[in-house]
């Protein structure tokens, strides 16, 4: 079993991927595969540019594709570009309409902007029908008795083979003390639901085989993995925890509010 280092920090900052995930774990007894190299398509120096694996070469997917354009949109916006503004969002409605739930997302964006309600309504029933958590975001954030968990996934292409219906996606945690307890993380509960509806409900001890103490306003942070049947899902779950400062104290489980697992992201946030 392959997994990344448990993190401790004591500054705790904005969630986010690294660059380049070198390995992810095995989590909720579901088989995976190592990252050999991941990265996120925008960044910069030798570890960006979109995944690599030997079985298809460097063709950038099209996940990765509507990740960049939404990338450089954002970019041209920020300087004032324009004419090139103009042109990315031509390409952007372009690509969203071979795609039934980018072209509805769309749909719906425009329809709530211009206040269309039982328009906005009807669109969001057909989402729901074709992709039942495109509305869900692929991040949550939830705390529980002074115990803040943060969560962002991301589609890994090149660990995925749609044909056989695999999809790969990562996902990481961070999980900061922001009460005046120390606590320790016992046990995982996870809830996984395929775009089918199929749940599966896993248990576990720790989190990538540790079972971390967190002090007052520190916090820590992992990464780890989940396979999945369809192409979209979602995930939430609890840990739990005790105090550690007294003797005998009772277990409390914190939430892990629900999140997507989506092959292309969030409607508003880059992949």
């Amino acid at each position: 079993m392959h997994c990344l280092n448990l993190k401790i920090v004591t500054n705790v900052n904005a969630l986010s991927f690294p660059g380049r995930l070198s390995s992810v774990v095995k989590d909720c007894n579901l088989r995976v595969n190592r990252i050999v190299a991941c990265s996120v398509p925008g960044g910069s120096g030798s570890g960006s540019g979109p995944v690599q694996d030997s079985s298809r070469g460097s063709s950038i997917s099209r996940s990765e594709t509507y990740a960049l354009l939404k990338q450089q949109l954002e970019v041209a916006a920020k300087s004032e570009d324009y004419r090139e503004a103009a042109r990315l969002r031509d390409s952007l409605k372009l690509f969203e309409e071979e795609e039934p739930v980018l072209r509805l997302r769309r749909l719906l964006k425009e329809a709530i902007a211009h206040e269309k309600f039982e328009d906005a309504a009807k669109i969001r029933d057909e989402l729901k029908e074709i992709s039942p958590y495109s509305l869900l975001k692929c991040s949550s954030d939830a705390t529980t008795l002074g115990i803040r968990v943060q969560v962002r996934s991301v589609y890994i292409e090149g660990r995925s083979q749609p044909s056989k219906g695999l999809y790969f996606f990562a996902y990481r945690i961070r999980v900061t003390n922001n009460s005046d307890r120390p606590v320790q993380l016992l046990r995982r509960h996870w809830i996984i639901t395929d775009a089918n509806g199929k749940t599966e409900s896993v248990q576990g001890v720790g989190v990538i085989g540790e079972q971390p103490v967190i002090l007052p306003k520190t916090g820590f942070e992992y990464s780890s993995a989940c396979p999945l049947s369809t192409s979209s899902g979602r995930m939430e779950g609890d840990f739990e925890m005790k105090h550690i400062d007294k003797v005998g104290a009772q277990t409390f489980n914190v939430a892990i509010a629900p999140f997507s697992l989506s092959t292309f992201g969030d409607s508003g946030d880059a992949i």
